[in-house]
C-alpha cells in the first residue's frame, strides 16, 4: 500500500514535477503539495510559518505518514520538522537513496548504494546523538559518546570494505576492457537524464527486453550487449547506463563513478534528450547531464546529442530545441515509430569504421 505523503518543493514547474515523480517512484501517494521559494531556513529548512501550516494539515488529515522535503536538510532540521509535524520527515537525498534501494538488482549496484548510504549517514551520526541526548556530553566512558564513536568507526570500516569490493569489481571490468580493446570492437554508450528513453532505444537496437518504466532510476547498473550490423557483419558493443538527475549530490556520483567511467570511456556517447517535454525542462536536463559528463572528464568531441520521442514533437518544437540549446546537428529519433533509427545506425557504423581503420 502506498505511503500517504506530503511533498514540500519549490514553486517552479520543473522542480515541482521532478519532486512529484521522485515521490511517486518511491511508491508513495502525494496527498498534498506545499511550495516555498527558499528551503534553506535554519530551523526547519522551510520557514516556521510554512512548517506550522504543514503541522495543522497533518492534524486535520487522517493517515499522513511522512513529509518529503525536496532539498538537502541537516539532521537537526529533519529532527525539528519531524518533531513539529508529528510524522517522519525525509529530505531529497534520503528519498533518492530509498529509490536506489528498491531498484538495485546486481551485487555491485547494491554495494554502490550502500556506499552512498554510509556517506549520507556519517556526517549525521554525532549530530543525531547530540539531539537525542539533549545536547549533554556524557563523561569519560559514558555510553552516549562511546556508542556514537563505535557506530562512526563501524561505518568507516564498512565503507572501506565496500570500497575494496568496488575496486575488485573495477579490476574485473578493466580486464574485460583490455580484452575488448584487443578485439578492436567499438563501444557506444547511451547516456541521458533518467527516463529519457535510453532503455527503450537499447531494447529496440539489441532486441532485448530490459524493464522500462516512467519511474525514475529503472536502470541502476550498466548493461552491455553486442550489436550486429547486417551489411558487413560488423559488431559493436552497446551500453545502457544509469540515468542522471539534477541536484545529485557529489557523493552519489562518486558511488557510481567506477561504472560510469567505464561506460563513458566509449568510442561514441549518445546523449539522449526527451524532445516531448517543455523547453525549459529540456534545458535543465541537458545542463544536468553535462554537469556529470564534465565531472567525469568526458571528451565532448565523441558526444552526439539525440532527440528522442520525435513522434511527440512537431518540426517547430525540434527547431526551437536545437536553437535554444545551440545543438548544431543533433539526431532526431522515435523508438516508437522507427523514425531516424536508420540514420542513427549509420552514425554508429561510421564511427565503427573510423575505429577499425585507426
Amino acid at each position: 500500500m502506498s505511503t500517504k505523503t506530503i511533498l514540500v518543493s519549490y514553486p517552479d514547474s520543473f522542480r515541482l514535477e521532478e519532486g512529484r515523480i521522485l515521490v511517486e517512484s518511491a511508491d508513495c501517494k502525494i496527498v498534498k503539495v506545499f511550495t516555498q521559494k527558499y528551503l534553506n531556513h535554519s530551523r526547519y529548512g522551510l520557514g516556521a510559518g510554512k512548517a506550522e501550516e504543514i503541522r495543522d494539515f497533518v492534524k486535520g488529515e487522517e493517515g499522513i505518514e511522512q513529509v518529503v522535503v525536496d532539498e538537502h536538510l541537516t539532521s537537526k532540521q529533519l529532527y525539528n520538522l519531524s518533531k513539529l509535524v508529528g510524522v517522519q520527515t525525509i529530505d531529497r537525498e534520503r528519498l533518492i537513496l530509498d529509490i536506489f534501494y528498491s531498484r538495485a538488482t546486481t551485487t555491485e549496484a547494491k554495494l554502490q548504494i550502500e556506499l552512498a548510504e554510509i556517506q549520507y549517514e556519517m556526517p549525521r551520526v554525532r549530530e543525531i546523538a547530540k539531539m537525542t541526548s539533549g545536547n549533554e556530553r556524557p563523561g569519560k566512558g559514558g555510553m552516549g559518546e562511546y556508542t556514537v564513536d563505535v557506530k562512526f568507526r563501524d561505518l568507516k570500516r564498512r565503507m572501506n570494505f565496500i570500497k575494496e569490493k568496488l575496486v575488485e569489481a573495477k579490476k574485473k571490468r578493466d580486464l574485460y576492457h583490455q580484452q575488448r580493446t584487443k578485439t578492436q570492437m567499438p563501444v557506444v554508450s547511451l547516456v541521458g537524464y533518467t527516463n529519457s528513453g535510453k532503455t527503450t532505444l537499447f531494447n529496440l537496437l539489441t532486441k532485448e527486453h530490459k524493464e522500462t518504466s516512467n519511474s525514475l532510476f529503472t536502470t541502476l547498473s550498466t548493461t552491455t550487449r553486442v550489436l550486429k550490423f547486417n551489411e558487413e557483419r560488423q559488431e559493436l558493443l552497446l551500453t545502457d547506463t544509469v540515468g542522471f538527475i539534477s541536484r545529485l549530490p557529489p557523493y552519489m556520483i562518486d558511488a557510481f563513478k567506477s561504472t560510469l567511467e567505464e561506460s563513458l570511456a566509449a568510442d561514441l556517447i549518445l546523449l539522449l534528450l526527451d524532445s516531448s517535454e517543455e523547453l525549459e525542462n529540456i534545458e535543465v536536463k541537458y545542463s544536468s547531464c553535462w554537469d556529470v559528463l564534465r565531472e567525469l572528464h568526458v571528451d565532448s568531441g565523441k558526444v552526439i546529442t539525440v532527440l528522442t520521442k520525435h513522434d511527440a514533437a512537431n518540426a517547430q518544437k525540434m527547431y526551437e530545441i536545437v536553437q535554444h540549446l545551440q545543438l548544431g546537428d543533433p539526431l532526431a529519433i522515435s523508438s516508437k515509430t522507427g523514425y531516424g533509427i536508420h540514420k542513427l545506425m549509420n552514425a554508429m557504423v561510421k564511427m565503427s569504421r573510423q575505429k577499425m581503420s585507426a
